[in-house]
């Protein structure tokens, strides 16, 4: 919560008051300074806990206030324009950025450096192996020749191949819903009553079988037909209703695959 500042001619937060100077809305020279101080600090004893940033941001804005009100009341050989002061406080505080950069810059060299200086102590294994142990050790180049490295090398450097997934084996079979619909309606008036065993017989793929199962349930659904299973896993019996009814349009694509039996 910013802090609230209360004299003659002004009456709100205290950063608004510093814009209003800027602003030339308000003169300078009507801002009692010390009075503004008096009832800051009044104010912030008043507070429990302390707001730091809050007492911080009123001194950097009685600072400037200060200055400004220094420079007006001293003698000087030109009269400064307020604008010109608050560029000079920008470049002030880029500055003071840059050092504070510089300032993180530094304390990381310094972790750096204590890094390396542990790191220093510790000191590498150079004994090799024992006497009795040297002539066991398999030398890892022999019989290598300097065509073996360039050959391994090229093997190494060669871009390996995009692998392709190969779908030559897959087969698709459209087979629609609609036309096994058509050809149940157009077979089973003949015949009456008849198994599914036998409606299927010719059909040589699974999907085929699945189709004529899907064209049965809807002939069923439009009461066209009935189906019963006498016992379980019998065959499915199919008995012919009647074609009062027209045939709903059907036009599902099914991709299929082979049928296994």
């Amino acid at each position: 919560m910013a802090a609230n500042v209360c004299i003659p001619v002004f009456e709100g937060p205290f950063d608004v008051l510093l814009q209003l100077v800027t602003d030339h809305k308000l003169d300078v020279y009507d801002i009692p300074i010390a009075e503004v101080v008096d009832r800051f600090v009044a104010e912030m004893s008043a507070r429990r806990p302390l707001e730091l940033h809050v007492a911080t941001e009123f001194l950097v804005i009685a600072a400037i206030l200060v200055e400004m009100k220094s420079r007006k009341l001293l003698p000087g050989p030109d009269a400064v324009d307020p604008d010109d002061e608050l560029c000079g406080f920008e470049a002030r505080d880029r500055l003071l950025a840059r050092l504070l950069e510089l300032q993180a810059y530094a304390a990381a060299s310094d972790a750096f450096a204590v890094l390396m200086e542990h790191a220093a102590r510790s000191v590498p294994r150079t004994a090799g192996l024992e006497a009795p142990f040297r002539e066991l050790a398999p030398d890892l180049l022999a019989d290598v020749s300097p065509a073996d490295v360039a050959a391994a090398f090229a093997r190494a450097t060669t871009p390996r191949p995009v692998p392709v997934v190969d779908l030559l084996h897959v087969m698709v079979e459209p087979v629609t819903v609609s036309e096994a619909l058509a050809e149940l309606a157009d077979r089973l008036p003949g015949m009456g009553q008849s198994t599914f065993r036998l409606l299927t017989a010719e059909c040589t793929t699974r999907m085929q079988v699945i189709v004529r199962f899907l064209a049965l349930l809807e002939l069923c659904k439009q009461g066209r037909i009935t189906i019963d299973q006498g016992q379980t896993f019998g065959d499915l019996q199919v008995r012919w209703l009647g074609d009062a009814r027209d045939l709903a349009p059907v036009g599902t694509v099914v991709p299929t695959e082979e049928y296994d039996g």
